[in-house]
């Protein structure tokens, strides 16, 4: 079965990891089946100060508002099988951790959860109080996989995107697609 993939971008800051995970999907498009995109309003905001345009309406994916509960992706008949929230601010974290569906990310994060999927949050935001830690160890217990938006630096990047590559090269990687990419300890 090809992947089913389900990306949500919150407002939290780092909207160039969104960005840049989309680009790669684009050109990863024979490795999975459908691409669904949900984009708070705060997100849209976010990207539109950070990066200085919309293109986050332009990827050729399926788009659902964030009170759609009709999304497939909102029922695990659907078989959607990943999902990211890139990135993943420490509100949407909480209603995660505490099993608070309230809006179609929520819902959609509880059922890869309920499922046994993949679920990558992206989280961006430092530093990190005692609840944030404490939420990401209830969602990590329950199967999520925690990815903070935090650079390597042994590819010697030399861009900001560089940088921030290194986290979505990483992120497909815990999706578990096939990327040709940096390697410790290639000589590639």
């Amino acid at each position: 079965m090809k992947n089913k993939i389900a990306i949500a971008i919150t407002g939290a800051s780092g909207s160039l990891y969104a960005k840049l995970l989309l680009d790669k999907l684009m050109e990863l498009k024979n490795q999975y089946l459908q691409l669904a995109i949900v984009i708070s309003n705060n997100a849209k905001k976010i990207w539109e100060t950070e990066l200085g345009n919309k293109q986050y309406a332009e990827y050729a994916a399926s788009y659902f508002d964030k009170f759609d509960f009709n999304a497939p992706f909102a029922s695990g008949s659907a078989q959607y099988n990943i999902m990211i929230v890139v990135p993943c601010s420490m509100g949407t974290l909480g209603r995660m951790a505490s099993g608070v569906s309230d809006d179609l990310i929520t819902r959609a994060a509880d059922v890869i959860l309920k499922e046994r999927r993949k679920l990558i949050l992206v989280v961006r935001e430092t530093p990190y109080n005692l609840i944030h830690i404490k939420n990401m160890e209830t969602l990590t217990l329950a199967g999520a996989v925690i990815c903070p938006a935090t650079p390597s630096f042994y590819s010697q990047p030399k861009t900001i995107e560089d940088a921030a590559l290194t986290v979505v090269h990483r992120i497909i990687d815990i999706a578990g697609l096939d990327l040709n990419s940096f390697r410790w300890g290639n000589d590639a």
